[in-house]
């Protein structure tokens, strides 16, 4: 009897602090475009080049779960936020290496400046190919990836500008009211802590 095949798999992870319709349609051209049997979105407890997130941890996996465990071939995992602390990338993939075949594992372009100074970085670019998903007409170095492929957003919205701004139309309507309460609740705690 021949050993299971495993399934073939994408990690799409970060902060998602707050998700976005940005990241909707990272998901959405995955799926599309990736040889995959399903893409696993895996928020994390806390980014290790971060000190803090706006939301908390299972507040952002709760969004995630909303809005994406819905979609076909698509699912959300908990496993960085029940270590309740940073976790690697590499280890990651390592854990979910046990259960399946990783094949990609989805960044924004913004990450490649630093990826390079990722823990076990060499050993993550021999184990993945990487899809870098950046908005259309950017320009960026991807001389250090051994394999990859691209996914062009239509989308220019961030997480980091709906935080300063507090501008909201890049949130679906599935979680704006919950990403709403949170940003009132910060800007009141700052503006308390400023008095």
């Amino acid at each position: 009897m021949g050993k299971k095949r495993q399934e073939s798999i994408a990690i799409f992870g970060g902060s998602f602090d707050p998700p976005h319709k940005g990241h909707q349609q990272i998901v959405s051209k995955a799926v599309a475009i990736l040889d995959i049997d399903r893409l696993l979105i895996v928020p994390a407890y806390l980014n290790p080049f971060k000190q803090s997130s706006l939301a908390p941890a299972k507040l952002r996996l709760q969004w995630c779960q909303t809005l994406f465990d819905p979609l076909k071939k698509v699912s959300v995992s908990d496993y960085e936020i029940l270590q309740s602390k940073s976790t690697y990338t590499a280890d990651t993939v390592k854990h979910f290496q046990k259960m399946y075949d990783v094949k990609y594992l989805i960044i924004g372009s913004d990450n490649l400046e630093s990826l390079t100074k990722w823990h076990q970085y060499e050993w993550l670019n021999q184990q993945v190919i990487w899809v870098v998903a950046t908005r259309k007409n950017s320009s960026f170095d991807t001389s250090m990836l051994r394999k990859w492929v691209k996914i062009e957003l239509d989308e220019t919205i961030s997480s980091t500008h709906i935080r300063s701004t507090q501008q909201l139309d890049g949130v679906d309507e599935k979680i704006v009211d919950s990403v709403k309460q949170v940003l009132t609740q910060k800007s009141q705690q700052i503006k308390d802590k400023n008095r």
